[in-house]
C-alpha cells in the first residue's frame, strides 16, 4: 500500500519509540501536521510559542530521559528559530532530532516564500543534517538521525523535508537496521591504556578525579562511585558534571572552573595525578591554559576522538566509552586512602567558608541574597529535585549552593550560555519525568528571553515551580563591568514587568517576597503548590558571585572577594 511521505515519517517516529514531539506548525510543514492529526494517540504534540522554546523544551526532554528530543518547525523563520537551541545542543552534547519543512524540491534555491538554507545554516551546528527530497528516503533518513544523534558522542541532527517529500506516495518498508561504515564508535578502552591509567593513579600521592557531562551520558555514575569508594581519590565535577555524585560525600571537592570551589581550582595545580573522565577541558574550567596542572599526570577518557589532546595535551587520552572505560579499570585501582590530600581541600573549604559562603548565607542585610534562596530550596527539597537553571549568576549560585544528592538532577546550558534556556528545558525534563519535582531558577533577565512558554505551561497543565530571582540588572554583565570595566554599567540597568501579574495573565499562581522572613514560607508555598507557581524573590541588587577566576588567569589564581 502506498503512502505519503508524511505519513511515512509518523509510522518511522513511532518505531523510534518517540512519544512526544515539541513544535509549532506553518504552511511548508503543513502536511506532516495533517498526517500527525492521525497518532494523536500514539504521538503527544507540545505546541510551543515560539520555535526556541521547541528545540530547548527537547533538550529538557533529551538530557531527563536520555534519548532523542524531537522538535518540528516549518521553512524559513520556524527552522532558524531553531538554530540557537541546535547550537546549544551540539555543544552540550544532547541528541535532538530537529525536522523542518522546506519549499518544493524544484524551488529550492528560487528565494522561494519562507526559504531558508537549512542544511548550510545548520551544518557548523549538527552533528549531521540532510535534506529529503523524495518522498521515499524518509523511512532510512529518519532511522539513521536517531542512530546517530543518540550513538557515541551525543548530539542534534537536522531533517529538512521538501514539501513534495511530504505529499508524494511510495511503496512504504520498515527500513534494516542502521550500519555507517564511515561511523564508528568506541566502545571498550584499549587494555595497556587501561592498565597504564591504574599504574598512575595507584601511584599518584595527589591524585584526582574530574567527573563531566560525559559520565552522565553513558550512566558511569554507579562506576564513578565505585572508583571513589575504592581508591579514596576526591572527585570534582565541571558544571555538567554536578550531580554525578553526592555532593555530601566526603569526597566530593565541588565545581571546578570559574565559579568553581576554591580548593578544587587551586589544588588542580597541585595535583600530580588527574583522570578527566566525560569532559572537554573548556577554557572556562583550565583557566590559563600554559599554567594548567603543569604537575600532573593527566588521563583523559572520552567517546569523541576529537576533544582528545585538544586543548590540554594529556599524558594519557583513552578513546572509549567512560562506563566500560570505568569497569575495565576499577578492578585494577589498589584500595587505598588519601586523608591527608582530602584534607587539604578541606583546608581551603574552611578559608571559602569564612570569606565568601558565611557573608552570603548569614546576610543580615535587608536585601535577599540568591546564596540564602538556593540554600533554603537545597534543605526544604533534602537535594532531590531536578533544578533547570538558565545562564548568569543565578546559575553559579546554584550549581554552588544546592546539594544535589540524586544523579541526573541538574540541567542548564554550560556551553552556549542561552539565556532563556530554562523555561521550556523545564517544560521538557518535567512532560519526561512527570513524578520529578521539576524546579526552574530564573534570572530577571534570562526569564523574559522565552516568558511566553508560560502559555505552553497553562496549556499543558505542568506542574512546574520557577524561582525569580530578581536583581534588576543584567547581573553577570553588570558584575563583569564592576570589576573589570570601572564599574561603567552600560546598558545592564532593568525595567522590569510585575513577573506576578504577567504570571497572572496566563493562569499561573504565584507571589512576591521581598524580605528574609518572609522567605522560608514563601518557598513553602511553592513547593507545597499542586500546579505551576512562581517565586519572585527580590534580591541583592549588586551582589557578585565569588570565588571567580578571571578570564586569563591560571586555575588557582581565585577570587574570593
Amino acid at each position: 500500500m502506498k503512502i505519503s511521505g508524511s505519513q511515512a515519517l509518523m509510522r518511522s517516529l513511532v518505531d523510534q519509540g518517540v512519544d512526544i514531539i515539541f513544535g509549532y506548525p506553518g504552511g511548508a510543514i503543513m502536511p506532516v501536521y495533517d498526517a500527525l492529526y492521525d497518532y494523536r494517540e500514539k504521538i503527544r504534540h507540545i505546541l510551543v510559542r515560539h520555535e526556541q522554546g521547541a528545540v530547548h523544551a527537547a533538550e529538557g526532554y533529551a538530557r531527563m530521559r536520555g534519548r532523542p528530543g524531537v522538535c518540528l518547525a516549518t521553512s524559513g523563520p520556524g527552522a532558524t528559530n531553531l538554530v540557537t537551541g541546535i547550537a546549544d545542543a551540539i555543544m552540550d552534547s544532547v541528541p535532538l532530532v530537529c525536522i523542518t519543512g522546506q519549499v518544493y524540491a524544484h524551488l529550492v534555491g528560487t528565494d522561494a516564500f519562507q526559504e531558508a538554507d537549512v542544511i548550510g545554516i545548520t551544518t557548523p551546528i549538527s552533528k549531521w543534517n540532510h535534506q529529503i527530497t523524495q518522498a521515499d528516503e524518509v523511512p532510512e533518513v529518519i532511522a539513521k538521525a536517531f542512530y546517530i544523534a543518540g550513538s557515541g558522542r551525543p548530539g542534534p541532527v537536522v531533517i529538512d523535508i521538501t514539501k513534495n517529500a511530504q505529499v508524494d506516495l511510495f511503496d512504504y518498508s520498515k527500513p534494516k537496521k542502521v550500519k555507517i561504515e564511515s561511523y564508528k564508535i568506541p566502545q571498550n578502552a584499549n587494555r595497556q591504556q587501561i592498565k597504564k591509567a591504574a599504574e598512575i593513579l595507584n601511584s599518584a600521592e595527589k591524585p584526582m578525579i574530574i567527573v563531566g557531562h560525559g559520565v552522565q551520558i553513558s550512566k558511569a555514575e554507579k562506576e564513578i562511585f565505585l572508583l571513589a569508594a575504592k581508591s579514596g581519590i576526591p572527585i570534582a565535577s565541571t558544571l555538567h558534571g554536578i550531580s554525578v555524585f553526592p555532593t555530601d560525600h566526603p569526597l566530593y571537592v565541588g565545581m571546578v572552573g570559574m565559579h568553581g570551589k576554591y580548593g578544587a581550582n587551586v589544588l588542580t595545580n597541585q595535583a600530580d595525578a588527574i583522570l578527566a573522565v566525560g569532559m572537554r577541558f573548556d577554557d572556562r574550567v583550565v583557566g590559563r591554559i600554559t599554567d594548567y596542572a603543569k604537575e600532573a599526570k593527566i588521563i583523559h577518557i572520552d567517546i569523541d576522538d576529537a576533544e582528545l589532546n585538544k586543548n590540554i595535551f594529556v599524558d594519557l587520552s583513552i578513546s572509549a566509552d567512560a562506563k566500560k572505560a570505568l569497569m575495565q579499570l576499577i578492578p585494577l585501582i589498589k584500595k587505598n586512602k588519601h586523608e591527608e590530600w582530602v584534607r587539604e581541600f578541606r583546608r581551603f573549604d574552611e578559608i571559602q567558608y569564612e570569606k565568601v559562603t558565611m557573608k552570603e548565607l548569614n546576610s543580615q542585610k535587608d536585601k535577599i541574597k540568591m546564596a540564602q534562596v538556593i540554600n533554603m530550596l537545597s534543605d526544604k527539597t533534602k537535594g532531590q529535585s531536578a533544578i533547570v537553571a538558565d545562564v548568569g549568576q543565578h546559575q553559579m549560585i546554584t550549581a554552588n549552593y544546592y546539594n544535589f544528592k540524586k544523579p541526573n538532577s541538574f540541567m542548564t546550558s554550560g556551553g552556549l550560555g542561552t539565556m532563556g534556556f530554562a523555561l521550556p528545558a523545564a517544560i521538557g525534563a518535567k512532560l519526561a519525568a512527570p513524578r520529578r519535582e521539576v524546579i526552574a531558577v530564573i534570572g530577571d533577565g534570562s526569564f523574559q528571553m522565552n516568558i511566553q512558554e508560560l502559555a505552553t505551561v497553562a496549556q499543558e497543565h505542568l506542574s512546574i515551580k520557577i524561582i525569580i530571582l530578581n536583581n534588576n540588572y543584567l547581573g553577570m554583565v553588570r558584575q563583569w563591568q564592576q570589576l573589570f570595566f570601572d564599574k561603567r554599567y552600560s546598558f545592564v540597568d532593568l525595567k522590569n514587568p510585575d513577573f506576578i501579574q504577567v504570571a497572572k495573565g496566563f493562569r499561573i499562581d504565584g507571589e512576591k517576597v521581598e524580605k528574609i522572613t518572609g522567605l522560608s514560607s514563601a518557598i513553602d508555598r511553592l513547593l507545597q503548590a499542586k500546579k505551576s507557581y512562581i517565586l519572585e524573590v527580590v534580591v541583592e541588587k549588586e551582589g557578585n558571585v565569588f570565588p571567580m577566576v578571571p578570564v586569563g588567569a591560571a586555575c588557582d589564581e581565585v577570587v574570593l572577594e
